[in-house]
This record gives structure tokens, sequence and C-alpha cells, in this order.
């Protein structure tokens, strides 16, 4: 098993309902660490910059206001095969077709509102990792 780092993201729909504790205690469970975490309120140019793969879709206006709608919260998570780990933990994008027990069929309120966000591959970990945090943020 290889150990690797991934990305997250607690949207802001879950941060509005104080659900950080209880999505962070699902994530440490798993086996998962936190490696970096903070919270902050992205601004409309950092949301486009991170959201830019979907600049041509027509919900790329909407998932931008979405996310600086409120305070989030951006961590590095690390483990064995983190971004499986995670991405199984956190369900399907669509909470309707995800998993009992996962982050997203306990708390997402619709499709948009899903109140997690995570990477989906090895390239893309590391590219939203290190928009978020410079390598003195990073532990460990």
């Amino acid at each position: 098993m290889a150990i690797e780092r991934t990305f997250s993201i607690i949207k802001p729909d879950a941060v509005e309902r104080n659900l950080i504790g209880d999505i962070l205690k699902m994530i440490e469970e798993s086996g998962l660490k936190v490696k970096a975490m903070k919270m902050i309120h992205m601004d409309r140019a950092q949301a486009e910059g991170f959201y830019a793969v979907h600049k041509e879709r027509p919900f790329f206006g909407e998932l931008v206001d979405y996310m600086i709608s409120g305070p989030v919260v951006v961590s590095c998570l690390e483990g064995e095969n983190a971004i499986k780990a995670y991405r199984e933990l956190m369900g399907a994008t669509n909470p309707a077709d995800a998993a009992e027990g996962t982050i997203r069929k306990r708390f997402a309120v619709n499709l948009q509102n899903n109140s997690c966000h995570g990477s989906d591959g090895p390239d893309t970990a590391k590219t939203e990792v290190a928009y978020f945090f410079n390598d003195d943020e990073l532990v460990g």
C-alpha cells in the first residue's frame, strides 16, 4: 500500500451547518491523517482559478458563487491510498447515489451543496494541495 496525500474541502454548506467536527471525525476514523488545515473564505478569483478545469461547463458560474458564499475548510490528508480512501469516504458526487455511511449520504443537501470535495487523482491532488498550502504549512 502506498502512502499518499490528497486534498479536501469542507464546503460552505457544511461549514454553515457546523459539520466540520463531524466530517473531520469521519476522516480521522477512516485512518487518514490531517497534514495541514485552515479555514478560508475564497474570493472569486481564487475560486475561479481552483475550478478553472470546469470553466466551459454550464455550472461553472453557480459553482464559483456557491464556493465563495461562505468559509470553507481546506486540508491535506495523508494515508494509505489516501485519494481512493477519501473518495470512497465522501461517496458519490450526487448524494442520492452515495452509499450509506459516507459523508455525502449523511450530510449533503443536494448535488451542488454536497458538503465536501476531494482530489480525483495523484496529479490533481498535488496541484490542489499546492494551490492552498506552501511546503512550510505541510506537517510531516
